[in-house]
């Protein structure tokens, strides 16, 4: 059985049987939240330094000699990442990134490669607005995608006017900072988020607001009752209405906030080796433990180029690669390695392509809905906009979370066998791996102890064999265990004389 030392039951139900039936159903009938988080970078990607071509590594060297990840021989070279990817797609992670590539051989990742938009002229700020907006090069909308994704969910409630209420407790979204981006706008209306820094200070700030205090003639600055109907009485119960909810909504991500525990994951709080003076703190590690915590209780911007310049850096460029996270996420790379003989990364997929499809199979956003209220352009079925591009279905994200994206897995890991079985002097024990890493095979007896160790150095990616001899050991049962990375799995091997 793959992945698994002993099949794992439940109640004497085996888990593989109850994964393949009654845990896709019990998934499919929560009603737990499905939560999307959106990280913005605020600088462009060099997705080329991230995702580093295999194929065409001399070529990638060749344009960016200055800059370029080396591929061997060196304690900071890249890690290669799948090698049973086709050879247009192979590439190399950046010697960083090895979290990266444990939740990708995890099931956990998928990347799509050269994400854009027709007609785009690199420039930072432009490029934010259009993908916040979800527009065209040519369009100006004031609302951004989200925003109109929630104005189509909760119709037809209104925010605020109907929020919060019994049965939406929480916040529509909420944005990490200082402001409220572009793509929580709705047309004609207000922003749909929140923006916090932390749920303690937002809910300090907004009940020490002197309107909440007030006890003398102008209690919360109600004006006086003759101006109750009057266009500035209106407004003001309108402003004064979103203070209440807001003391609302702060009190509620508080008591979330503080029934979860601290994560208990182990975030970098700096950057490291040659970050630039000054941006030594990483900021986004408060961040994602905010993210983590109240959950308890990836956009695509301008790419990089392609060749370096002289300040050992990039230009604003094109296109760059969308990484995707999650267990609700369809693993795998999509797309192939960019070009090198251009001067930008070019377009393979819109970036609309990208959240269009993680709108209908993770939010689970009816067609019509992304295709007529959200993006305006049919998004889901066929070419869009003139030009070269490539608008076939994405499969990102599933629609129901098994819990193990087993076929994945078992398609890059394993494969563990022995031959022949049951032995009584040499055998062959064979495995894969889709990377080198440092393998280790035990031969462990029915009393749970470590008899012989088969292996234990690293090996190439790839099919692998091992040989050893068992003639010494009495006959009986033993289980062979492999463990290289996350992956563990374990078989049996029958001993006779």
């Amino acid at each position: 059985m793959s992945l698994a030392a002993i099949p794992f039951t439940l109640r004497g139900v085996p888990m593989k049987l109850m994964a393949d039936n009654a845990l896709t159903r019990m998934a499919s009938q929560s009603t737990n939240d499905r939560v999307l988080i959106i990280l913005q970078m605020l600088g462009g990607n060099d997705g080329l330094n991230t995702l580093i071509p295999v194929k065409d590594y001399d070529l990638y060297y060749s344009r960016r000699a200055n800059i370029a990840i080396p591929a061997k021989n060196s304690s900071r070279k890249m890690i290669s990442l799948d090698s049973t990817l086709s050879a247009n797609a192979q590439v190399g992670l950046h010697p960083d990134m090895i979290g990266m590539k444990s939740l990708y051989d995890q099931g956990r990742v998928a990347i799509v490669q050269g994400v854009s938009y027709k007609n785009n002229n690199g420039s930072h700020f432009r490029g934010r607005d259009i993908n916040f907006m979800g527009g065209s090069f040519n369009d100006y909308f004031s609302s951004g995608w989200v925003g109109r994704y929630l104005e189509q969910e909760f119709a037809p409630k209104v925010y605020p006017d109907d929020f919060p209420s019994p049965d939406m407790l929480d916040p529509l979204a909420i944005e990490l900072g200082s402001e409220v981006s572009l793509i929580f706008d709705q047309s004609n209306n207000i922003p749909v988020s929140i923006s916090i820094n932390d749920p303690k200070s937002f809910a300090d700030l907004v009940n020490g607001l002197q309107g909440f205090q007030d006890q003398g003639i102008d209690p919360r600055g109600y004006p006086p009752a003759a101006l109750t109907n009057s266009p500035y009485g209106k407004e003001l119960d309108w402003i004064l209405g979103l203070e209440g909810k807001s003391k609302d909504y702060a009190q509620r991500l508080n008591d979330v906030y503080q029934k979860s525990p601290p994560s208990t994951v182990t975030y970098p709080e700096k950057y490291p080796y040659n970050a630039p003076a000054g941006s030594l703190i990483n900021g986004l590690t408060p961040q994602l433990q905010l993210i983590a915590r109240l959950l308890d209780g990836g956009g695509a911007e301008f790419g990089r180029r392609i060749h370096s310049n002289g300040s050992y850096g990039t230009d604003h460029g094109t296109g760059g690669p969308v990484y995707i996270f999650g267990q609700g996420v369809k693993p795998g790379m999509v797309g192939t390695v960019p070009d090198l003989t251009q001067d930008n990364v070019e377009m393979q997929y819109d970036y609309r392509q990208v959240y269009s499809n993680i709108l209908k199979d993770w939010m689970l956003v009816n067609e019509s809905t992304i295709n007529n209220d959200i993006f305006f352009k049919n998004f889901l079925n066929g070419p869009k906009e003139e030009g070269t591009g490539n608008y076939d279905y994405l499969p990102l994200a599933q629609q129901v979370i098994t819990g193990l994206n087993q076929s994945f897995v078992a398609e890059r890991f394993g494969k563990l066998n022995c031959y022949p079985n049951p032995a009584k002097d040499n055998v062959t024990i064979s495995f894969m791996i889709n990377s080198a890493n440092l393998v280790q095979i035990d031969l462990i007896d029915s009393n749970g102890i470590v008899v012989k160790n088969i292996l234990n150095e690293t090996r190439q990616e790839g099919a692998n064999v091992v040989q050893t001899n068992v003639a010494e050991l009495s006959a009986g049962v033993y289980i062979y265990r492999l463990k290289s990375g996350f992956l563990k799995d374990a078989k049996k091997l029958i001993v006779i004389k």
